[in-house]
């Protein structure tokens, strides 16, 4: 299904359960999958693989739009540091994965777990760097929350309108080296940042969950 442009928050909110019962799964997500992604094996959950959740948190804009949102990782932290992630962290002993994507969201955020209404879940990654397997749940709420980014953890909410993550002209690519070889590293350009990684793959399933086949335009080497 492709939207018109803004999405509406309520249609949104309409469709998302019967479209979240049909995920495109691995294509989609390799859309977005650097090449080489060291140590990934496309479709493999290691059962060795510690599981980790993470909040896509849909909610109303200003205009009545549909928009998420998305952290920015402090530069301090020991893995992923200064990238741009969704409200996430590690599955505690005794959690599902929903409770643990609604804790991470309140320890990151201050998202109240009441305050969100699941709809579904995306399909896991597993993140060969941190060895997790990350489960993308899929929440919305009623009303703009007042996030708070914690000390030390976060050091920026974005915002970002769904018509946002659905433009083109926001699916692009660049060519980095790394360990002296050339690696393509898909991202989506989203309120100034770039995203990529496993949150650039959870995204391009959500893009292709409501029609949008995301399809990366060549950018320069940086």
């Amino acid at each position: 299904m492709l939207y018109d442009v803004p999405v509406r928050f309520d249609e949104l909110c309409r469709e998302l359960p019967r479209l979240l019962r049909s995920l495109p799964g691995l294509p989609a997500q390799r859309r977005m999958a650097p090449v080489p992604r060291d140590g990934w094996k496309p479709g493999l959950l290691p059962d060795d693989a510690r599981p980790a959740a993470a909040l896509l948190a849909v909610f109303p804009g200003p205009e009545g739009e549909a928009c998420f949102l998305l952290t920015k990782r402090a530069s301090t932290l020991p893995q992923h540091s200064g990238q741009v992630s969704l409200p996430g962290g590690a599955v505690d002993p005794g959690e599902t994965v929903v409770e643990a994507a609604l804790r991470e969201a309140h320890e990151e955020v201050g998202l109240e777990p009441g305050q969100v209404d699941v709809m579904g879940a995306l399909t896991p990654i597993h993140i060969p760097v941190s060895g997790f397997v990350l489960h993308p749940v899929v929440g919305v709420l009623a009303a703009r929350p007042a996030a708070v980014p914690a000390p030390h953890e976060v050091s920026r909410i974005l915002e970002v309108p769904v018509a946002e993550l659905l433009d083109p002209a926001r699916h692009t690519r660049v060519y980095v080296t790394r360990h002296g070889f050339e690696a393509d590293v898909p991202y989506f350009d989203l309120d100034g940042e770039r995203v990529w990684g496993a949150t650039a793959m959870v995204l391009a399933e959500l893009a292709a969950v409501l029609g949008v086949d995301v399809t990366p335009q060549k950018s320069a080497r940086g």
